[in-house]
C-alpha cells in the first residue's frame, strides 16, 4: 500500500491513532472513514487484467488444498466463543443469532430479522419432519433450537468448538422441553460425524469462513450425507476475490483480534471443491442486510454499556484496566463489519461483500 520509505511513518501514525481509539477519544464518523479507507486500500484487490485476477483465484485454491482443514482454532475460540454468553445476551437478538439476519421490509427489529432469516433457511434447505440433520458450527443455538422446535420429529445434531455454547444450548433446550437436539463439542479439524452416511441434511451458517482446506471438508460432508441428501451453506463472501485474514502489518487489526486464521471466500470458491456434490441452487443476500444486523448489535452494546451491564461483563472478562479498550474493540468490530457490508463500489451499497447461500445435493 505504501512505499518502503513511507511505511515506517504510516505505522507510527497508526500506532498513535490506535492509542486514541483505545481510550474512546475518536468519534464514530472518523472511525467509519478510517475503516472505509482500509477497505479501499487493503481489501480491494486491483489487477491489470482479467487473466491476473483468475490467476490469483486459482493460486488461492491450490494454497487452500495444501493447508489443514482449519488453522488457529484455539485463537478463534478465545476471540469470540469463550467470551461470556452474558455479553452476547446484551448484544444479539432474542434468538442469539450471531450471523447475518434478513430485513425483508423496512423498520424491522433485530428479533424480527433473526426470525425471518431462520425461516428463510428452513425453506431453502427444504427441512421437514423425520429428517436426520447435522449442523456444523451452531453458535448459541439459534438455528439448532429453532429446528428442534419447528420439526419435533426430526433429529438434530449440532457441533460447536465452545464448551460455553454447549452449556448454554443444553440449558435452553431443557427449558423448552426439547429431546431431539444433541450438542457435540469438537474441533472441526478432527471431527467425524457420529452417523456418517445417514444425514438427510447438513447445514452450516458462517462456519466455513473459519476453515481452510475445503477439499477435505467437502469430502467429509459428502461422506456424511446419505444419497439424495442436501447440504445448505450460508457464508459471507467477496464478489470475486478470495483472501486470507493475516496479520502482516500494524493495521491488520481485524486479523489480529477478531478473525485470526479466517478466510474471505469469493462467491464461486466452493465450486472448485464440491467434487462429490451437485450445486443445486445458489442465492445471494445483499450486504445491506448484514450492515443493518451489525448496526443493531452496536446499538444494543452501547445501550447496555450505558446501563452498566456490558461494562460490568467486560470488566470481569478483561479486567478493569482493559475494559474501556475492549469496549472500544467490540464497537470497532461491529463498525468494521457494518462498513464492509455496506461498502459502495459504484454499483450500489452491499454488492462488494455480501452473503451467499448454496444448496448442494449428493447424487
Amino acid at each position: 500500500m505504501f512505499t518502503a520509505m513511507l511505511k515506517p511513518a504510516y505505522d507510527a501514525f497508526y500506532r498513535s491513532f490506535l492509542q486514541l481509539v483505545e481510550r474512546n477519544l475518536v468519534p464514530d464518523f472518523l472511525l467509519r472513514r478510517g475503516i472505509r479507507f482500509l477497505l479501499r486500500t487493503k481489501c480491494l484487490f486491483h489487477f491489470k487484467n482479467t487473466e491476473d485476477r483468475l490467476k490469483h483465484e486459482m493460486e488461492f485454491v491450490e494454497d487452500l488444498r495444501r493447508r489443514p482443514v482449519a488453522e488457529q482454532t484455539k485463537a478463534a475460540n478465545e476471540q469470540h466463543y469463550e467470551v461470556p454468553t452474558e455479553f452476547y445476551l446484551e448484544c444479539l437478538g432474542k434468538h442469539l443469532k450471531y450471523s447475518c439476519c434478513l430485513y425483508s421490509k423496512p423498520g424491522m427489529t433485530l428479533d424480527e430479522a433473526e426470525r425471518e432469516m431462520l425461516q428463510n433457511y428452513g425453506r431453502r434447505m427444504k427441512i421437514m419432519n423425520r429428517q436426520n440433520i447435522l449442523e456444523l458450527g451452531c453458535g448459541w443455538g439459534s438455528l439448532s433450537l429453532w429446528m428442534a422446535q419447528m420439526y419435533p420429529l426430526s433429529k438434530i445434531t449440532s457441533v460447536s468448538n465452545s464448551t460455553t455454547q454447549k452449556e448454554f444450548i443444553d440449558a435452553r433446550a431443557k427449558e423448552l422441553g426439547l429431546t431431539n437436539l444433541t450438542i457435540i463439542t469438537a474441533d472441526m479439524v478432527t471431527f467425524e460425524a457420529p452417523e456418517a452416511g445417514n444425514y438427510d441434511r447438513i447445514v452450516s451458517i458462517e462456519m466455513f469462513e473459519h476453515m481452510k482446506n475445503y477439499d477435505k471438508l467437502f469430502e467429509r460432508c459428502t461422506r456424511w450425507l446419505k444419497s439424495g441428501g442436501l447440504m445448505f451453506i450460508h457464508i459471507f463472501v467477496h464478489k470475486d476475490t478470495p483472501y486470507h485474514f493475516e496479520e502482516e502489518s500494524e493495521d491488520d487489526w481485524m486479523s489480529k483480534y477478531f478473525f485470526t486464521g479466517g478466510t474471505m471466500p469469493s462467491d464461486r470458491l466452493f465450486c472448485f471443491f464440491a467434487k462429490g456434490l451437485h450445486l443445486k441452487q445458489q442465492w445471494r443476500v445483499n450486504g445491506n442486510h448484514y450492515y443493518k444486523t451489525c448496526e443493531h448489535w452496536l446499538q444494543n452494546l452501547d445501550r447496555s454499556y450505558r446501563k452498566g451491564k456490558a461494562k460490568a461483563i467486560l470488566e470481569k472478562t478483561y479486567g478493569k484496566e482493559q475494559s474501556v479498550k475492549w469496549y472500544v474493540y467490540w464497537r470497532l468490530f461491529f463498525l468494521s463489519c457494518a462498513e464492509m457490508f455496506n461498502y459502495d463500489n459504484g454499483e450500489g451499497k452491499g454488492n462488494e461483500w455480501y452473503i451467499s447461500h448454496y444448496l448442494f445435493e449428493k447424487p
